[in-house]
């Protein structure tokens, strides 16, 4: 197991014995405000019947993770923040081996499970400190690390790179 998912792993273990946050429980609280990301598929931990829905306060509650990148679609270093996509991953109980991740503008791609650990990808809730509209590519965004900033070789992650994130399915 790679040590990024062990650990958080670990973690999730730990804080469901210490009583935690209620993303490390059984089951996940169930949204109070507008309903921002839908995960359904081969989850184990569900707050509706078929999935999990997740509201920005909900993603707020998970783990934070600054990522201080490049993105083909921005100006120099930005720094996003938000769950690593391990941390949500682990918070649905996934099962499956691939995502199906779709933007609201129905832009959809498979991502191997396997990237979470690989890359260290984020579900990004904030830019440069400030949460994202759909303007501007949120109000969630799949970021992955891109240290070349070389317009000339772009990152080979780009098209798993889905701004305007509304759903994940587990398969």
């Amino acid at each position: 197991m790679h040590p990024r998912v062990f650990a958080a792993v670990a973690l999730a273990v730990l804080m469901a014995i210490a009583g935690g946050p209620s993303w490390a429980q059984t089951t996940l609280p169930s949204p109070t405000g507008p309903v921002v990301l839908s995960i359904t598929g081969q989850i184990g931990r569900t707050n509706m019947p078929g999935g999990a829905e997740f509201d920005m306060a909900m993603l707020e509650d998970l783990p934070q993770t600054d990522m201080r990148t490049f993105t083909d679609w921005t100006e120099g270093h930005q720094i996003f923040t938000g769950p690593s996509l391990t941390d949500l991953l682990l918070a649905v109980a996934a099962e499956g081996s691939r995502i199906k991740a779709s933007a609201l503008n129905g832009y959809a791609i498979e991502i191997p499970v396997s990237d979470a650990a690989k890359f260290g990808p984020i579900v990004a809730i904030r830019q440069n400190g400030a949460p994202m509209s759909v303007r501007d590519k949120g109000p969630l965004w799949i970021i992955y690390p891109n240290e070349d900033q070389d317009a000339l070789t772009p990152n080979p992650n780009n098209d798993k790179s889905v701004w305007q994130l509304r759903t994940m399915e587990l398969q």
